[in-house]
Order: C-alpha cells, then structure tokens, then sequence
C-alpha cells in the first residue's frame, strides 16, 4: 500500500448539507472535499450517511451501495467502507423507530430488555449496510447539571456496566460494531460545562469512572472504543496514550478500533492548544492509540502525509492502525463484498416489534416518585392535562433522537413516525372529558397562557401538568450536547406555571418529562403525586397514560439521585461519610430522592436477607431474600442488594450497589432472589493506587441506597487481594 492508500484508511469522509450543523465546530472546521477527491486512494469510513439529512432509507441505501460499488471497482485495492451512524436511542435515520433514553434503560434495570433493543436496533442498521454504531454512552453520571446527562445511563458504575454490555451484545449480536463512549471522565467536566477540564485524580478515574468501559470490553466484547473531548487531569484524552494503550490494549486486552469523536484530533490544535498545527495533531493522537479520524480527515490525510514524509512521525505507526481498521474490515466479511447486484431495500425500521420493545422499556422506566393516593387516576375523573410538554411530541425524544438532532434544523419535515402525545394518549384512554392548555413554553418567560391553565384546572378534577426539558444540540435546547445548566430548577417559568395551578386547590399531578434530573423537592411536598419519565420514546406518551390511568402498574427506579438543589452539586450517593450531611457544615447535600427510589400501587416486603458465611476476598458473596406483593395489585419490584465496607484503610461509600433484579409478583406471591456479588464489586484503589479487596465486615440490605428493608452482614476473610484484571466483574442473579 502507497502512504496515500494507508492513510485513505483511516480517515472517514462526511457528505452534508450547507447548513447542517449536528457537531462542535462542524461550521469552522474544514473538509476534505468532494466524494471523488475523499475516495481517490480509498476510504476508511462512511460518515452518518442516514443521519445527517431526512431521506428516504430505501434511496440512501441504494446510493450508499453505489458509494460502496465505487470503491470495490474504481480505487487500486477495491476496500469498501465502515459504515458508521449514531444509534444511541434507535438508529438515528428518518422514519426509523425511536427507543427511550438511556437514563431510561437506567430506570428500568432490565438488561434483558436493553440488550433485546440492541439487537432490533442492530438489525435494523445491518439490513441499511452500516457496519459501526457510536454507542452506547457509558459515562457515569457526576454532574447533572451536564448537558449530556440525557445521553448517559446512570450515576452508578455497576448499573452503567451492566446496562451498557447488554446493549454491546445486543447491537453486536445483529453484526454491527457497538462503540463505547466517551473514553473517558467525560461527565465530570468543571461545574457541568462541556468540554471544560476534568479535575479527576487516577482513583476516582479508576473506581468509578472505568469499570463500565471494562465491563464491556471483556464481558461484552466491544470492538470499537470513542476517546472523550476532555483533558483528565490536564491530558486530552485524545493524547493519552496511558489511556488508549496500556491500559485499553496492554491490560485490558482490548483489540478492536478506536475511532476519534468528531474532529477530536484537531482540537488538539484549536481548542486544546497543545498542537502547534494540524500535523502535530495527527501525530499525538496517532501515537496515543487513535486508529481512526472521523469524521472527516482534516489531520490525517494531507498533514500526517507531510509529518511522516518529514520523518517526525513514523510509518510504523501508521501501519499498525491500517492493521486494525482491516482486520475490522476483515471480520465484518468487507474485504470480500463486490457490491454487485441490487441494494438493499424494502426494511421496515418501526415494525411492531420495534414498539413494543419501545413501549415496554418505556413503561418499566416511568418512575412514580410520590404518590398521596390520586394515582391511579379515576376513570371517571376530568382531567386538565397541561404544560408545555404535556402535547409536544419532541418531549418525547433525546437529543441524538433524528427528531431532535436532525429535524429540528428541517422545518416543515414531517417525523416520520407515530408518536402520540400524552395528551393525545390520556384522551384516546379517557371517558371523561380531558382539555389540554400548554401553559407556557419550556424556556421562554411568556406567562400569556397562564391564565387559560388555571381555568382548565378549575374545571377538572386533577391537573396533569408535563414539565421539563427540550433537547437540542449546542445551546437550542434546554439539555443535551452543548446545553449545560447552571441550576436544576426547571427551565423558564414552568415552576411559576404550577404554582399557579396549585393555587387553584385542583390536585396536581407533576410528569417531569426530562432529560436530567431537576431539583423538585417543592413539588413533592405540594403536588399529590410526581412522576419521573426521562425522554421515553416514541411509545412514551401511551406508556405515561397507561401508568397514570393505572393500566401499569410503574416499576421504574431513579438512576439518578433527584437532587433539593443545584448548590449541592456535584453529588453522588457513592459518598463517603463526609460527602454526606454532617454536623462541621450547615449545607445539607441530602437529596429529594434518593438513587434507587420508586413507588408502586402496590406494596411489597423485605423478609430474612440471608447470607452463607465468610466470603473470601478474591471470591463470591452469596445471599439470598425473600420478596413477597402484600398489595392488592400485581406488580414488578426492583430488588436492590447494597453494601458498605464498615471499615478500610481509605474511606469508602456509605453505600454500593452490589446487584439487582426485576421480580414480578402477583397480589400475595412471594419469591426467593439469590445473589451470587463477586467481591471484585467492593474493591477499590488503596494507597498505592492498586485495586484491592481487603478482609473485614461488609453491612448488606435490599431496599434502596438510603432505606434499608433487609439486613444483614458479611465477612470477607483471607488476605489483602489485589485484582490482577482476570476477576469477574458482574453478579448472578437467580429469581427462584
């Protein structure tokens, strides 16, 4: 292979519109030119080819196959591409299905059902001839003040991992690339700023932040990794070769491709100030492990060209990422494609099984969060559903939904998809008369419609108001990529809105339809019930009357603490003792709801958390409880084991979820759960920064992080043991 031929390989080549801007810098960065200049040598990669513009999927397939055609027949080795496209709440691509956000999957803690959406998702991409998805978002939640907070799953490592291999394996089951993001202390950015420094010493990085990436690594099999945009410690990610090497390849055994976040190798040069040009870019990022520059290839064509031919850069290094990218290509059957014959076409990319998986995680991810009694509603109840996300259906939708990240710059577009809102969904299920005022807007300050809410409230029974956030990208949304929040009270004048409803005595019911946590401990005091929803999907709006109408029974648990205010960030309830509400602050961090809280309408018990002895500090904890529905109702509870290590040579969390799993339970049932925590989950970097498990007592309980429903105590016994990575890193859940 010529220089030219190699460095065509690790490139990827974006074909989009003026105007279009889905990236950061997308407008001030430049391209490499047309389609025939990018695929002269041939091409690594194919940039979002569904995903940047509304077409029809059957017309892109076909003109993508040609694009493919091209390169077999017009180029000296004939390598076709990756095809790559964002696949974070479905396949970002018009007319295809939309699944929840992740803090949703969070919500659910199903991993079975996750995994099943990966593979739907997964399939639907392979039959269109992408080959490499960018997801899942495996950051753990530190700031919720975070634009990004909506892409992410959780605030706690274990159910970031677990959740995030089962989509790994979902996707990847259907032949396509799962690619884990964002590699890695993304989420801990300054104050919740995007792209801002993280502060991060290496043993936070290591307990909290990297174990979902090495969960899915070697429990998931993940063949693509994405660095971050941050700078760790003052070291771009992009440049750290501690990072993407030795720890990624050396220790973890690792050996897929690591691509660049969009134009993640020039900012070395333009916002991280640490290159002097383009081509010293190229060299730092190649020499730290990136493989692949995408989505276009500003540095790594035309500027590391020069740098190697100069001889700063070399060849060598060159030669190892082309080895990765095509033995990539080679496992995914390209080097032997031709392209010939007709295109795909004819896929249905929302069929019914893609909503109905839509609608079941949507409805196990709702989390009812208060509750006086007024839910479920009475049929023959009237109800005023109101607010400004009460009948808007991009509520229902994540930033990196194609709604929300594509369409919302195509006016005049049609969705399409179904996506009823829960408006539309709650008057469909009703008998009684439902009247729908939006109230207000989600940001802006115009209270015009106030007064048409109050009266709609007068009128009704119960007052529904939907609240929350609007996903954009880069400041045209209230939360999502490059909308970042400096409060967690509810954008624009939404509060003032129930309040003024409140007024009325009308019961409120608050829908907090959101992308991140907002602080509403006001309205659980005053409102007769709240209820959690994070952007549920295209099934969402059905999901959310079902719930509310009682046809589900809600089962969803917060993935994230629901914070009292935003002075109390960064929080996590993985604190340890002084993290927590102390007498040496009058600043009380404690949250409105805590991680792990939901309700139900019906009730459930906690009997006997048995253990089966002394574990040692290199093996398994084994315990088993007793889950009985002492409701009325049939109903699924949440099942959470916790742990504390009551004493260690550094501080540690005042409580760690172990395990956890969803046991449905009819009126009187009772069943046994059985734990099987590898004691891998309690270790922790010491003094010397290696990751130890060390002997002593360990409190268990089920419930939830702070609210304990059965307890009981373990002995890790044996000496200190440090992990040498070969460990197991989930637990096994059995529900007998």
């Amino acid at each position: 292979m010529t220089l030219e031929e190699k460095l065509a390989q690790l490139v990827g080549f974006w074909e989009g519109e003026e105007g279009d801007s889905v990236a950061p810098l997308q407008g001030e960065l430049s391209s490499t030119g047309g389609a025939g200049e990018a695929m002269r040598h041939g091409l690594g990669q194919i940039t979002r080819a569904y995903g940047t513009n509304p077409v029809e999927p059957d017309e892109r397939a076909a003109w993508l196959w040609e694009r493919q055609r091209a390169l077999v027949t017009g180029t000296r080795l004939g390598i076709p591409a990756i095809v790559h496209e964002e696949c974070l709440t479905g396949l970002a691509a018009w007319k295809a299905a939309t699944f929840p956000s992740p803090p949703a999957w969070g919500a659910s803690f199903d991993d079975a059902l996750v995994e099943r959406m990966g593979a739907l998702i997964g399939s639907s991409m392979a039959a269109l001839g992408i080959h490499q998805g960018l997801a899942p978002v495996l950051d753990v939640v530190r700031d919720p003040r975070w634009g990004r907070t909506e892409e992410a799953i959780s605030e706690d490592p274990l159910l970031v991992g677990s959740i995030g291999t089962a989509y790994v394996r979902g996707l990847q089951s259907a032949g396509v690339d799962a690619t884990l993001k964002h590699f890695a202390g993304y989420s801990a950015s300054a104050a919740g700023r995007n792209f801002a420094p993280v502060s991060m010493g290496p043993r936070e990085l290591a307990d909290t932040v990297l174990p979902p990436f090495e969960m899915a690594v070697k429990d998931g099999g993940a063949r693509a990794v994405m660095h971050a945009y941050t700078a760790v410690d003052g070291v771009p990610s992009v440049a750290d070769r501690r990072l993407l090497t030795v720890l990624l390849r050396d220790e973890w055994g690792f050996d897929g491709v690591v691509v660049a976040d969009y134009f993640g190798v020039a900012f070395l040069h333009v916002l991280h100030d640490v290159a002097a040009d383009l081509g010293e870019a190229a060299s730092m990022a190649l020499a730290a492990g990136v493989d692949v520059e995408l989505p276009t290839g500003d540095a790594y064509l035309g500027p590391l060209a020069a740098a190697v031919r100069a001889g700063s850069v070399p060849e060598e290094l060159v030669d190892r990422s082309v080895v990765r990218v095509l033995a990539q290509k080679e496992r995914l059957g390209l080097l032997d494609r031709d392209f010939a014959g007709a295109p795909p076409g004819g896929v249905d990319l929302d069929s019914p099984e893609h909503r109905a998986v839509a609608r079941a995680l949507a409805e196990e991810s709702i989390v009812l969060v208060s509750n006086d009694g007024t839910l479920p509603l009475s049929p023959a109840s009237r109800v005023a559903v109101i607010g400004p996300n009460a009948d808007r259906a991009q509520a229902l939708f994540g930033c990196y939904s194609f709604v929300n990240h594509v369409l919302a710059q195509r006016p005049g577009v049609a969705m399409g998809i179904e996506a009823p809102t829960m408006a539309a969904a709650l008057a469909a299920r009703w008998e009684a008369p439902v009247t729908v005022a939006r109230g207000c807007g989600v940001s802006d300050p115009d209270r015009s419609g106030f007064d048409a809410a109050v009266e709609a409230a007068r009128g009704a029974d119960v007052a529904v108001i939907a609240v929350g956030d609007h996903a954009g990208l880069f400041g045209r949304g209230t939360v999502g990529e490059g909308c970042d929040a400096d409060s967690l009270e509810l954008p624009g004048v939404q509060r003032a809105l129930v309040e003024a409803v409140l007024e009325t005595g009308t019961p409120v019911v608050l829908v907090a339809l959101t992308g991140r946590p907002y602080a509403l401990g006001w309205a659980m005091e005053r409102c007769a019930a709240v209820v959690q929803a994070y952007f549920p999907g295209e099934e969402g709006g059905g999901a959310l009357a079902a719930v509310l109408a009682g046809d589900v029974n809600p089962s969803g648990r917060l993935p994230i603490t629901l914070p009292r205010s935003a002075g109390a960030q960064p929080y996590t309830y993985l604190h340890s003792r002084l993290g927590g509400a102390t007498e040496v602050t009058h600043v009380d961090p404690t949250p409105a709801a805590e991680f792990g809280h939901g309700l139900s309408y019906t009730a459930f018990s906690h009997e006997e958390l048995g253990v089966a002895g002394p574990a040692a500090t290199d093996g398994w904890i084994e315990a088993e409880v007793s889950v009985v529905n002492t409701g009325a109702r049939a109903g699924t509870e949440v099942v959470q084991l916790y742990g504390r290590d009551v004493r260690a040579s550094l501080p540690r969390p005042v409580a760690q979820l172990l395990a956890y799993a969803r046991v449905p339970l009819a009126p009187g049932e009772s069943r046994i759960v059985r734990f099987r925590v590898p004691t891998s989950r309690l270790a922790f970097s010491g003094v010397d920064l290696a990751r130890v498990v060390e002997p002593g007592e360990v409190e268990l309980w089920t419930g939830t992080s702070e609210r304990r429903r059965a307890t009981a105590t373990v002995d890790l016994v044996g000496p200190v043991h440090r992990l040498t990575g070969e460990e197991p890193r989930l637990p096994v859940v059995e529900v007998g």
